[in-house]
């Protein structure tokens, strides 16, 4: 075999579309149907403040884009997730967390802790060392953060719920109702 037998390899290159695609995607928050501030603590935290963690050898800020980045990465096509706080001298960080399905309403707490235990812990974990941060306590039931939430809305969706909104009509008014549903509902009960 001819060693210049390849020697068009370049013509036949094709950059898979996932490799394409990551470093070149911006958080666009359009795409995104509901959206979480979420404030992490560490469970059973054997450091008083973040400053402390250099005791471990851990950068905690450069740990946590890192983290960050890399389930961005896994998680593209169902959450996001953004650091908007950290200071050193306390010992929580605040995230936001966006989700392309919007968490029903109830379930919230339940649909949140499975995003904190089963997507947020792993990375920080094992992946950054943050093991090494937590007490017996936290390693034996393998639990890293104690986090709060908070529904975040703007000012745009808070107008857009006013205005999907229908009053409900007093004991004898009537009122214009435009939908066909509802004019098929009102015409059934004549």
């Amino acid at each position: 075999m001819s060693e210049n037998f390849f020697a068009d390899y370049k013509k036949f290159v094709v950059i898979p579309k996932d490799e394409m695609r990551v470093g070149q995607e911006e958080f666009d928050p359009k795409d995104y149907a509901a959206y979480y501030i979420l404030t992490l603590s560490l469970f059973d935290a054997q450091i008083p403040t973040w400053r402390d963690a250099g005791k471990y050898e851990i950068d905690v800020e450069k740990s946590i884009k890192s983290a960050l980045g890399g389930i961005n990465q896994l998680r593209r096509g169902s959450y996001h997730f953004q650091l908007l706080e950290l200071d050193k001298f306390s010992n929580y960080f605040v995230l936001a967390v966006s989700s392309k399905t919007a968490i029903e309403s109830g379930k919230e707490h339940e649909r949140i802790g499975y995003i904190v235990q089963n997507i947020l812990t792993n990375p920080f974990y094992v992946g950054q060392n943050w093991f090494k941060l937590t007490g017996d306590k936290g390693k034996r039931d393998r639990k890293l953060f104690c986090f709060s939430f908070k529904q975040y809305e703007t000012a745009a969706q808070e107008l857009s719920k006013v205005e999907n909104s229908k009053p409900v009509p007093r004991k004898g008014e009537i009122k214009l109702i435009k939908s066909p549903m509802q004019r098929e509902i009102l015409s059934s009960l004549s």
